[in-house]
């Protein structure tokens, strides 16, 4: 499981992707994930390209800035770690009572994994003590550059598992001409050194305390017990030395101080020849010179060849793992790794040609006295149906061999794998649906926000009712195109279409600047309002400031018919207004009462490219900055004479903090920053104009016009306490009476 031992398959590049958040964040790896240019997630039994795990591995040193080296040693660690907390602790700590058992058995355990990570290409490795006690570890990889990963694992299981600390240092690197395969070969020096255990304080203990008196009771017991066992020995009939007495009471005691063992062996072999081919039904015995010498019997029957003693075993088998050269030197050289040998296709009856190729899994044993090895073995088989694919049973294999037990547990390991692909692939088919059910929510809930405010719409998601309610102070608005008749009936519906598109696409924009509301759009009328739906004391200023932009806006956008700039009339008016949400199929946040009648009257008794206010909204821009005339008195369609005013400027705000451009040098008016997401306007970055309260929500939308006015009164700037005018709005009257032909004449 260690070291790029699965460097095809999704866990390596799960852990890569662990690490870097664990370690750097999650901005970290979405930006390394980015720059790599891989998915988000890895499949733990898919097998990837080892091209994905080199490319997060290299971008990785770029972000980090760290050399690929230090990158490779840290992954290393980290992928022990990974290893125990995916359940592969208590494996890894049974390979071995101490470090040089658990590098020597990291093969077997390669081996073991490759059942259920069919694909799986391990490292291999090597140890050769030196006679000055230390340790060299060759490791052999087809993968270059890798062997930095090494130190890491090493060094953490030496911490970890054998409470001791691990130096090392890279001594050759080669590729080893003798393997047929994991040419890199590389030879570490490794130091070890042993922690010294914390010592235990001893507990001072009162000689006349009571436990100091019962350990010295127990300590006679334990004197007396071993007296009666001498007894009760040297009364024994049978005639013992005095060591063997000695040695019978200290094994009859607490603990048993043999710690060697010397086998018996017996003089001659007690197992005849046929028995134990029979026993050992796979097994091969051949000479330095590869000449075989006896078989089993069921290999014998698989392979018939080798029932020919003499032949050369190499003839009929190639070495699959480890991946070296078939000679002795390199068999002996390697006896201590697991051996996987393959038949050769060629060697085999006809009748088996066209099935899977036969593997052999097992040991090499090298028996000195007769200069021959033993490849004891069984065939390598991960399941059921391998065994029916090489005609095989589950009586051609011996009791004793557990290969029997492994392909039926592996069997049922093969079935869960297949589930946690399936649950990994549901997982990821859910994730990549909640995403783009989440994308698609946000589309939705953009769509609802442009049509309903925001407070609103998200009280109709919860299923509540939206309550209508009263604003006493508002500001409304009314536009519409001068001539729209003519227009339409002069040019193409697609023309019309284009024309207020284009219109309306500006005047929304406008409406993010100056945080009004849009409430509709009939034809080529459009009507906004500020202070609703949440009152707010600047709603005057708002609206004005945004019938600015209106008028500059509409310059933009041209007639279909003459090909000039379109002409608009505005109308302003402010006053209560109830509010509340009209239908259920399509809702409408609608608003009714008087002044919204006389904010239309205003735009219809308008004049062109003017904008008109109502009294009442004359006096709440009074002092704020603008520069307002007065039109005069008029006959107001069912309001009777009204006196209105026409706003001309304001003066301390320039063009491009009105339409919400970006300016190079800030001005003491604006403040750049993102607007709200509103309808298609989204993906665009809005200047908004700066008012004193545009943080402050009023608790109520009963605020008095005092209370307006004080608010807007503290928003003045630096640059309007340098002018210190003694009336900030100048009002102009007309000379004579008739205001309809003087207005028209002068303006």
């Amino acid at each position: 499981m260690l070291m790029s031992s699965l460097p095809q398959y999704g866990f390596i590049n799960t852990c890569l992707k662990s690490l870097v958040i664990e370690k750097f964040g999650e901005e970290t790896w979405e930006k390394l994930k980015t720059q790599a240019e891989v998915q988000d997630t890895f499949m733990t039994y898919t097998v990837y390209d080892d091209a994905i795990t080199l490319k997060l591995i290299q971008e990785a040193c770029k972000i980090l800035d760290v050399s690929e080296d230090a990158m490779l040693k840290l992954f290393g660690e980290y992928f022990f770690t990974f290893c125990k907390m995916s359940g592969y602790d208590r494996m890894l700590q049974t390979l071995g009572g101490n470090l040089t058992e658990f590098i020597e058995n990291l093969d077997a355990l390669h081996s073991y994994l490759a059942l259920s990570y069919q694909e799986m290409n391990a490292p291999s490795f090597r140890v050769e003590k030196r006679t000055d006690g230390a340790m060299l570890l060759h490791y052999y990889s087809d993968r270059r550059g890798l062997c930095h990963i090494v130190p890491g694992i090493i060094e953490s299981v030496a911490r970890d598992f054998f409470n001791s600390e691990v130096t090392m240092e890279i001594l050759t690197q080669s590729e080893e001409k003798e393997r047929t395969g994991k040419k890199e070969h590389v030879i570490f020096l490794v130091l070890q050194k042993a922690k010294r255990p914390k010592r235990k304080t001893k507990k001072t203990t009162n000689p006349e305390s009571v436990d100091s008196h019962k350990d010295k009771e127990k300590a006679r017991d334990v004197a007396f017990q071993k007296t009666e066992n001498y007894s009760a020995l040297s009364c024994c009939p049978e005639k013992k030395s005095h060591w063997d007495i000695v040695r019978s009471v200290v094994k009859f005691g607490k603990g048993n101080l043999l710690h060697t063992f010397d086998p018996v062996y017996p003089e001659r072999l007690w197992v005849e020849e046929r028995t134990f081919c029979n026993a050992f039904p796979f097994h091969i015995v051949f000479d330095e010179e590869l000449r075989i010498k006896q078989a089993g019997v069921n290999i014998q029957k698989f392979v018939p060849g080798l029932r020919r003693p003499g032949s050369r075993v190499d003839k009929y088998f190639t070495v699959v793992h480890p991946q070296v050269t078939f000679t002795i030197f390199s068999i002996r050289k390697f006896i201590n790794s697991q051996f996987v040998l393959r038949a050769h296709r060629e060697m085999l009856p006809d009748s088996r040609r066209n099935q899977p190729m036969l593997k052999l899994r097992g040991q090499m044993i090298w028996m000195e006295s007769i200069q021959c090895m033993m490849y004891l073995c069984s065939p390598k088989l991960r399941s059921l149906e391998e065994l029916e694919e090489q005609k095989m049973h589950i009586s051609d294999i011996a009791q004793h061999d557990t290969t029997r037990d492994l392909i039926l547990l592996n069997q049922q390991r093969l079935a869960e794998i297949e589930l946690s692909n399936q649950l990994e692939r549901k997982k990821e088919e859910l994730r990549i649906l909640s995403k783009n059910l989440e994308a698609e929510k946000k589309k939705t809930e953009t769509l609802l926000y442009a049509m309903l405010p925001k407070h609103v719409a998200n009280l109709l998601k919860e299923g509540k009712k939206v309550e209508a309610g009263e604003f006493n102070s508002c500001t409304i608005l009314f536009s519409d195109i001068v001539t729209f008749t003519n227009i339409c009936s002069a040019c193409e519906p697609i023309q019309i279409v284009n024309m207020l598109n284009s219109m309306y696409s500006k005047f929304d924009r406008l409406t993010s600047v100056h945080k009004v509301y849009k409430v509709e759009t009939i034809g080529d009328a459009y009507m906004v309002v500020g202070g609703v739906p949440v009152p707010i004391a600047s709603h005057a200023k708002r609206v004005a400031n945004f019938a600015l932009g209106m008028r500059t806006a509409a310059r933009e956008v041209m007639n279909p018919i003459t090909g000039e700039p379109i002409q608009i009339r505005v109308g302003i008016h402010t006053g209560p207004v109830l509010a509340g949400v009209v239908g259920e199929k399509m809702p409408r946040y609608c608003l009714f009462g008087d002044t919204v009648n006389t904010a239309s009257r205003m735009e219809s008794h308008g004049l062109p490219n003017k904008i008109h206010l109502s009294p009442t909204t004359f006096r709440a821009l009074q002092n704020q900055g603008f520069e307002i005339v007065e039109r005069g008195e008029i006959e107001v369609k069912g309001k009777g004479k009204m006196t209105t005013y026409i706003l001309r400027q304001n003066l301390y705000a320039t063009e491009n903090e009105i339409m919400g451009r970006a300016e190079k040098q800030h001005s003491s008016h604006t403040d750049q920053t993102e607007a709200d997401d509103l309808g298609n306007l989204a993906s665009k970055t809005i200047a908004v104009m700066k008012h004193a309260d545009s943080q402050q929500l009023l608790t109520t939308s009963s605020l008095a016009y005092e209370a307006e006015a004080r608010l807007c009164n503290g928003e003045r700037t630096k640059g309007d306490a340098e002018q210190q005018l003694s009336d900030q709005t100048r009002t102009q009257h007309f000379s004579d009476g008739n205001a309809h032909s003087s207005f028209c004449v002068l303006l």
